[in-house]
């Protein structure tokens, strides 16, 4: 498990070590198991990702393989984070130290969770995908580089363009992304608000 710092302000793009999870329709049911559901916060899920996948395969799980641990970025294939709408599967994938993945397509609410912790979605065609893996599992101590303007992805001297959303791109490389550092870069202007609403300051609007 990595202990690389979590996102924050603007993000232009993603460099560090591929781990890559071959198969279609992966879900959130197998990314963090429902039975972890309970946790009071997210702390300590990063330990349970795949928790039922990585006990089934003992030990040869790629995020358990030695050559993998540290890595950062997740190559996956067709409609991952499927399933149910659950947050905890980003929030488990962010604690383990995941920070970017590339599929050939993701499923929307998942999609959606991830840009809100700040881990950019990228996808490509099925072909470039498969290079893409093909690659990473031949070099698993290189570092991947992705841009995320334009959007694209180079290891060991190969390059491959992947895609991304315009609104997603904007919100991740202008830091929109991350609402509670707006929040906190606008306090004087919220508070300067709400000083001005009635139902705060106990008086009837005018």
């Amino acid at each position: 498990m990595t202990s690389a710092p979590f996102p924050t302000g603007s993000i232009d793009g993603v460099r560090g070590r591929a781990v890559v999870l071959r198969g279609n329709d992966i879900d959130t049911d197998r990314i963090i198991p429902a039975r972890f559901l309970k946790c009071v916060t997210f702390e300590g899920l990063g330990a349970q990702v795949f928790a039922d996948d990585r006990s089934e395969q003992q030990g040869q799980h790629p995020l358990d393989r030695t050559e993998h641990q540290g890595a950062s970025v997740l190559v996956v294939n067709r409609n991952f984070g499927c399933g149910s709408s659950r947050e905890h599967a980003p929030q488990a994938l962010l604690r383990w130290g995941i920070r970017a993945v590339i599929g050939e397509s993701f499923a929307e609410i998942f999609f959606g969770n991830c840009l809100a912790l700040g881990i950019p979605c990228l996808q490509a065609s099925t072909t470039t995908i498969s290079a893409i893996q093909a690659a990473a599992e031949a070099a698993p101590a290189s570092e991947l580089t992705i841009d995320l303007n334009p959007a694209g992805a180079e290891l060991e001297g190969q390059r491959w363009e992947l895609m991304l959303a315009s609104d997603a791109q904007k919100m991740l490389t202008s830091g929109q992304w991350d609402a509670t550092r707006q929040l906190l870069q606008h306090d004087q202007q919220l508070k300067a608000t709400a000083a001005r609403l009635p139902y705060i300051n106990g008086f009837a609007a005018g």
